[in-house]
């Protein structure tokens, strides 16, 4: 079977985030996928297949992380919508059944594809005693995310401690069930981007992940009430890093990027 990886958030090669593809006939056992999502070892690998017609979406949609199934992924739902529409497999919004109800992606004439997500709950909680040390800066708020997301929202000082963040992973498994998402607002707006973040997940096998569409569900609604706009771009900033152009639309957000294939090849286990 074919096998793709993909470059999501971002139009060039090599930045962004990497994600496996593959479109399948049938899901084989879950064993057999992990087993697959570990092979490839990047932070997400998507398995699609698709659904008989006349149904509420189009195609069955899994993610797995090289330790675990995830319940939402925002870069690899944007990487396996981009190879749908690159292979001509699919035409026009295309309607995903995962694990996180149907979720939608939308493809555009410039090439970019926005998907349609729901918003994470934020809800204020006290700064858990040991996360400033275990994340290496001192954070100013801080917010879960709830069960569907699993993180820790914390705001710090800057941008520039943001970009310096050399956080303790084994320290933060912790303090949430997926990780902490560290954000500040944006030094210079006039760089194109409103706010950065950086995502850590070790609880899932993922010390830092380059470009989260999931984590900006929450940094959507975060940054809209902090500045006063629903409409929004986001810079996570790793060493891949990527944009995320960010729709708060009520209970749901859009999220908007670009994708590019940079490997195709032939699974044959």
């Amino acid at each position: 079977m074919r096998i793709r990886i993909v470059d999501a958030f971002t139009d060039r090669p090599f930045t962004g985030n990497p994600a496996g593809v593959l479109l399948l006939d049938t899901f084989p056992d879950d064993a057999w996928l992990q087993g697959v999502a570990l092979e490839v070892n990047h932070a997400e690998t998507a398995f699609a297949r698709r659904l008989p017609e006349g149904g509420d979406a189009d195609w069955a949609l899994r993610w797995f992380t090289p330790a675990t199934e995830v319940a939402m992924c925002g870069h690899a739902t944007l990487a396996t919508a981009h190879v749908l529409y690159t292979t001509g497999v699919h035409e026009g919004p295309v309607r995903f059944a995962t694990l996180s109800g149907v979720l939608i992606a939308t493809p555009h004439e410039d090439g970019s594809v926005t998907l349609d997500f729901p918003t994470a709950p934020l809800t204020p909680v006290e700064v858990p005693d040991g996360v400033a040390e275990a994340l290496g800066a001192e954070p100013l708020t801080a917010f879960d995310t709830g069960p569907n997301i699993g993180d820790l929202v914390i705001e710090v000082a800057d941008e520039r401690v943001v970009l310096g963040l050399a956080p303790d992973h084994k320290a933060l498994t912790r303090y949430s069930e997926r990780g902490i998402i560290a954000t500040a607002r944006a030094e210079d707006p006039s760089r194109g981007y409103d706010f950065v973040s950086r995502c850590f997940f070790p609880n899932v096998g993922i010390d830092e992940d380059p470009v989260t569409g999931s984590a900006h569900t929450a940094l959507a609604p975060y940054w809209s009430e902090r500045l006063g706009r629903t409409d929004l771009t986001g810079l996570q900033a790793s060493p891949r890093s990527g944009l995320v152009r960010t729709q708060l639309r009520g209970d749901r957000t859009l999220l908007t990027g670009r994708a590019i294939t940079v490997i195709e090849g032939d699974l044959l286990a």
